[in-house]
């Protein structure tokens, strides 16, 4: 074969694998057309819920799909907004902040090792939720799951997070690594089936959303052309698609983007793709096409980076359903009610004029009315205009005024109490706190579901620091106390199929300090000699908030993170013990290590052995010799 055959047959072969990139490209977009139809009706009913949120509350979803302007039945009707929503969301809001459960992990048993493992897995979530401003994310998906039903995680590796460690061949700096903890919003979501209740039960998902050209040649090197997106509701960004809820109805222009819509296939493994597949297309262009990168699984299998959080649950429906959607209804009946009875009262004041045709000039009275010291002229022998009897204020209004806004409070799950107004028939502190109870038990199917989804995420968290952290990862906590400490660990220590997460009880600072003074009321917090341990004395302080007035006096913890950090460093090597540690405290955790079942699953067991019992026996001799001179000092005049 000649090299024109060979450059030929390249060529051909280049031209092909073009060919299925390109077909390969068209079916990602044309499978996710066909979700965004399937999914249109459920995005009007989310557009319909921001629309009422924000006040416009005068439109509706048309026969047609997407959201319309309601019409006036006559041009001189009041159609003034009285927003309950918006309160109304905002105090589950609050609450829900409030009252939302925090990752703890508990160790698998009582053995040493587990212990450990609780302590690190619970560390290192308190440093990626720090470090990634994780409290923000769970607030922003809290509002977006409130408003439109459910609002979902997306659990990355970003490879260019974290600290700079190195400078690679061409000088550019290479980092360590952080994981991305970002929300996606509902629009953005398109899964394969809309009766599916959870994301374990899909066999692929979309994620699309709008970006810029110079973000596609940045991310992935290729060059794509940007075009004007008109309605594109799906996958907006947040600021962008609450302001397309707003101006995009009744005829009016919704807003113009020009972007690339960037569209992510996830599938999950199955017998053809055994990692699973993730697939990127951007302006008919196959940008990227491999396995899942993530070994996020319960048994290390690669499934979704995301996770769901729901508002309220429905059956058979993947999306959940917004306290939003239950109180449109009544809002819309409470705006008729109100704009109804302000008419009455306008027009009671105002009054109605009787005039008798040709009496008198009936411009003249209609543009400038009846005028105090208005001289009135009407024709001879004709009838003056007199006021039209409206009568009073029919009772109706004010009771069905009243009964509508016990809806609000009934449906929505939040008591007046909750709205910083105490209710006038309750006036025992027993009374007022049956109804805070009360307002717990209508959000805890709210809250179980942040539950299980901050569970979720915190999995993924430990996973992919499992997966990507090394052997050698340098971590900032804070630990007991407040204090501040440096700790090296292991991404293999982080065994998360054994360790149970848990989520601390959910009450309000006021409740956490009240139940602690009723302990120590009860004695619980004492000893036998009524005498508070200076551990106990350090966690109240901290709980109500002076922590600070006495972590400088104890610096035990210090020595015994120094003690653990000893424990790691001697599985490698030598160490040598220094003259001011506390013996007695180091002595107990090398001996507490020798002890665990770590030490018995090691390879080198007699080494380590030996290492350590030499290392004890260092810490025993310098105490014994410290003893001696505290006597020695004791005893000198």
């Amino acid at each position: 074969m000649t090299k024109d055959d060979e450059k030929r047959e390249r060529e051909q072969r280049e031209e092909s694998l073009e060919t299925a990139r390109k077909r390969r490209a068209r079916e990602i977009v044309e499978d996710f057309e066909e979700r965004r139809e399937v999914r249109r009706a459920v995005e009007s009913g989310w557009l319909l819920n921001m629309n009422f949120l924000s006040g416009n509350q005068y439109c509706d979803v048309s026969p047609l799909g997407g959201v319309v302007e309601e019409d006036k039945q006559f041009y001189w009707q009041s159609r003034r907004v009285f927003n309950h929503i918006a309160p109304m969301v905002d105090s589950r809001i609050s609450k829900l902040e409030k009252l939302r459960p925090a990752l703890s992990v508990r160790a698998f048993s009582d053995e040493e090792g587990d212990i450990k493992a609780a302590k690190l897995a619970t560390g290192v979530l308190q440093y990626a939720q720090d470090r990634i401003g994780f409290s923000d994310t769970v607030s922003r998906c809290i509002v977006w799951s409130e408003t439109c039903g459910s609002g979902f995680y997306k659990i990355a590796w970003d490879e260019k997070g974290g600290r700079q460690v190195a400078v690679d061949e061409e000088g550019n700096p290479v980092y360590e690594g952080e994981v991305s903890v970002s929300v996606v919003s509902p629009f953005e979501v398109y899964p394969d089936r809309l009766d599916a209740e959870s994301v374990e039960e899909l066999a692929s998902l979309i994620h699309a959303q709008v970006v810029s050209a110079d973000y596609i040649f940045e991310k992935f090197g290729a060059t794509v052309e940007e075009s004007a997106l008109e309605n594109q509701t799906f996958c907006y960004s947040e600021p962008s698609a609450g302001k397309l809820a707003l101006q995009g109805i009744g005829g009016s222009v919704a807003p113009v983007r020009k972007g690339v819509i960037l569209i992510e296939r996830y599938t999950r493994p199955c017998a053809a793709y055994p990692n699973g597949r993730v697939e990127i297309v951007a302006g008919d262009k196959l940008l990227y096409e491999g396995d899942l990168p993530y070994e996020n699984g319960d048994r290390g299998e690669r499934v979704f980076p995301f996770v769901k959080q729901d508002c309220l649950r429905l059956p058979a429906a993947f999306f959940g359903s917004s306290v939003v959607d239950r109180l449109i209804p009544v809002q819309r009946a409470y705006n008729a009610v109100r704009n109804r009875k302000h008419e009455f009262l306008n027009r009671s004041a105002m009054g109605v004029l009787t005039v008798e045709d040709g009496s008198v000039d009936a411009e003249e009275l209609t543009e400038e009315g009846l005028l105090p010291g208005k001289v009135l002229v009407y024709r001879q022998g004709g009838k003056p205009p007199e006021m039209l009897d409206c009568g009073s204020v029919p009772a109706e209004f004010s009771v069905e005024e009243e009964w509508l806004e016990k809806e609000f409070t009934l449906i929505s799950g939040v008591s007046d109490l909750s709205q910083n107004s105490t209710p006038t028939r309750v006036t025992s502190a027993s009374g007022l706190q049956l109804l805070l109870s009360q307002d717990e038990n209508r959000l805890s199917a709210t809250l179980g579901s942040i539950e299980r989804a901050l569970k979720a995420v915190g999995r993924q968290i430990l996973r992919l620091y499992r997966q990507f952290a090394g052997s050698a990862r340098l971590m900032t906590l804070t630990g007991e106390n407040k204090k501040t400490q440096v700790y090296y660990f292991n991404a293999a220590d982080l065994d998360v199929n054994d360790l149970q997460f848990d989520s601390q009880d959910a009450i309000t600072p006021e409740e956490k300090k009240t139940t602690i003074l009723r302990l120590y009321e009860a004695g619980l917090l004492t000893d036998e000699d009524g005498k508070m341990s200076a551990e106990n004395k350090n966690r109240v302080l901290e709980a109500f908030g002076f922590g600070s007035l006495e972590n400088a006096r104890d610096i035990s913890a210090l020595h015994i993170a120094k003690a653990g950090e000893e424990n790691l460093q001697m599985k490698r090597e030598e160490v040598t013990p220094d003259t001011y540690d506390e013996h007695r405290l180091h002595i107990t955790e090398h001996t507490r290590f020798l002890l665990s079942s770590e030490f018995k699953k090691a390879k080198d067991k007699e080494t380590l052995k030996k290492r350590y019992v030499a290392h004890i026996e260092e810490h025993k001799k310098m105490q014994k010799q410290q003893e001696i001179e505290e006597k020695q000092g004791a005893g000198t005049p």
